[in-house]
């Protein structure tokens, strides 16, 4: 269920996961083909590649295929190549939407239209003057599907692009770059340069929705949509289009103001939750602690019904200081002996996120299991699979063990890494070799926090091997094995990514994996407690936290050794998706020293460092 909210500049609809509002996106769109073909005539959409919109194509895969949703009269417009770029390359636009999309509904190829970016640099404008011919030829279009970057761009339309753009080649911003970087392996390897249709080719669409998911789209949605229309935003300029709608998550939402600050937007309803809040934004926006707040503070700033609904200022204060106190849980597990899982998508995310957590729960007589989901094997650079070929080799050479067959695989792999293309997906054996390198990094960080070798599960999920940054649906056996390992094991606790802002979406499969899961054992009468925890990139709001681990000094530096042993992911900290450019421990310790440091601002103990946990709630 989702509703319009206010204080928007453009009506937005806010949904509670991102399946759900790529669920609505759908039925935008089969509302309009449908009435369209009633009428027997042509529906003209303007498609988006990414992430964003994956979950929209599936619908309609499925609306296609058991609902007999006919698109044979379907008209498509992609926004975007990059350039140059064959149509053929395991990166170009044109493959991903075949593989993706059209290749799984009755769409006619010829009226299928997509930027070519392998046209001579001389024949681009000629060619960008066509392809806007061609839309105006078919009508116009009906519906643009959009997503937004982190720079705000709509298509390839960065930052400085006028509302009068039309169809065009363009210089990609360093942050898209950057942003894609992930998906080319390494940022050296992306385009320099993109086609794409400008913002007034976008604009004239009769029908617009723009798409953002996740935290890290946040603070741009919240410019797009609360600050007035500028060229530095360009999706900023949909707030003049007649007819456009945003579409959102709550990740995405959460810096809007009716989530920051509800109570500057109309009346609010005080549930604790929501008081929780407002103290606690309260005590820190003034720079006093809790037990300090007057009841001028809450007067002067939009929080005078709080205090006249549940005041005075000394009980608010004391009451959200008491409920923050109780956060505070140096036994996360209790102080009887348990069996606890902690599930890592990627083979590196259990040490980077709660590593303190996981030395002090081994300290304290708990068996902890850790199962990596993933192989995390893209991840891995050829210099390190081509190392560990030379380290075998000589290796083998050194106790004569099978020097025939080892001469055979390290030819086959250097062979195939010389003659690699810069972002060519890698063959069979490369990936075996990056997925070895990660298990024996991850081996080694479990063991730097006390975890033995016997309670690794390597999972290996199915929906991640493709061996490329876009991922499969979750597999159904992917949820039967998680069921299994919880009647394995029976955990009393277990904990789960809940990071939202993973830019390539495996965290957020992941947990909705583990939750179908443990939906599935308690029904048949088992029960765990589920903790999230937060990745690399962000970390709980201060009133969001249910239970605050206290790290010590000795922790912290163990933790840090451990995140260490992750050597293939030391230099791809430099650009996991576009996130903060500094090492992963670098932002794992300043993340549990930051959360001590709002403690303690809040008037609260004062510890070392703090790292945080909610409950999963169903």
């Amino acid at each position: 269920m989702s509703h319009y909210i206010p204080n928007t500049r453009i009506p937005t609809l806010v949904f509670d996961t991102s399946a759900n509002a790529a669920h609505h996106a759908a039925l935008i769109v089969e509302r309009l083909v449908r009435e369209h073909n009633s009428a027997g005539r042509a529906t003209v959409l303007g498609l988006a590649t990414g992430s964003t919109p994956v979950g929209l194509y599936r619908e309609l895969i499925r609306l296609h295929r058991e609902e007999g949703l006919d698109l044979s009269r379907v008209v498509t417009f992609n926004l975007d190549e990059y350039f140059p770029m064959a149509g053929d390359d395991s990166h170009s636009y044109r493959r991903w939407m075949f593989e993706t999309f059209f290749n799984h509904v009755n769409i006619r190829p010829e009226n299928i239209h997509i930027p070519d970016g392998s046209i001579k640099i001389e024949d681009v404008d000629a060619y960008c003057a066509k392809y806007e011919m061609e839309i105006r030829q078919a009508g116009g279009i009906d519906l643009q599907v959009l997503g937004i970057g982190r720079t705000g761009h709509i298509g390839f339309n960065e930052p400085g692009s006028t509302r009068t753009s039309r169809t065009r080649l363009v210089t990609l911003d360093s942050v898209t770059r950057r942003d894609a970087s992930a998906g080319f392996f390494g940022e050296e390897n992306v385009p320099h340069r993109a086609m794409t249709m400008g913002v007034g080719t976008i604009l004239e669409a009769r029908k617009v929705i723009i798409m953002a998911f996740g935290e890290h789209k946040a603070t741009i949605v919240q410019k797009t949509l609360e600050h007035e229309a500028n060229d530095s935003v360009t999706a900023s300029f949909l707030q003049a289009h007649r007819d456009t709608t945003f579409l959102l998550d709550q990740a995405a939402a959460g810096e809007l103001t009716l989530f920051r600050r509800p109570w500057e937007v109309g009346v609010v309803q005080w549930t604790p939750e929501r008081i929780r809040q407002a103290v606690i934004w309260l005590s820190l926006k003034v720079g006093k602690a809790l037990l300090k707040l007057s009841e001028e503070d809450f007067r002067e700033h939009h929080l005078y019904d709080l205090l006249r609904e549940h005041g005075p200022a000394e009980a608010l204060g004391e009451r959200i200081f008491l409920d923050r106190s109780a956060t505070i849980q140096p036994y996360p597990a209790g102080t009887k002996k348990e069996t606890i899982l902690v599930f890592s998508p990627h083979p590196d995310d259990d040490v980077i996120s709660m590593g303190g957590t996981l030395i002090r729960l081994v300290e304290q007589g708990h068996k902890v299991y850790v199962a990596y989901m993933t192989s995390g094997n893209i991840a891995v650079f050829d210099h390190d699979a081509w190392r560990f070929t030379d380290f075998v080799d000589a290796f083998n050479r050194i106790f004569e063990i099978d020097r025939e067959h080892t001469e055979n695989v390290k030819h086959r792999v250097q062979d195939f890494l010389k003659s690699k293309k810069p972002g060519q997906p890698d063959s069979d054996d490369v990936l075996k070799i990056k997925s070895l390198i990660r298990e024996t990094e991850a081996r080694a960080a479990a063991l730097a926090c006390g975890i033995p070798p016997d309670q690794l599960v390597f999972m290996n999920l199915r929906f991640y091997r493709t061996g490329t940054i876009a991922k499969n649906p979750i597999h159904p056996t992917d949820i039967t094995d998680i069921a299994g390992l919880f009647e394995k094991l029976r955990p009393s606790q277990i904990y789960v990514a809940g990071e939202l802002s993973d830019p390539h979406g495996t965290h957020r499969t992941c947990a909705e994996a583990i939750y179908a899961a443990v939906r599935q054992v308690r029904t048949r009468g088992q029960n765990f407690e589920v903790w999230l925890y937060r990745g690399a990139w962000e970390e709980w709001e201060p009133h969001e936290i249910e239970m605050a681990v206290p790290i010590n000094p000795e922790m912290i530096e163990r933790k840090k050794q451990a995140i260490f042993r992750h050597q293939s992911q030391k230099d791809r900290a430099m650009f996991p998706g576009g996130s903060d450019p500094r090492e992963f421990w670098q932002r794992s310790e300043e993340r549990n020293l930051g959360t001590a440091k709002v403690y303690d601002q809040l008037g609260l103990p004062e510890f070392y460092a703090l790292e945080a946990f909610v409950r999963w709630k169903d």
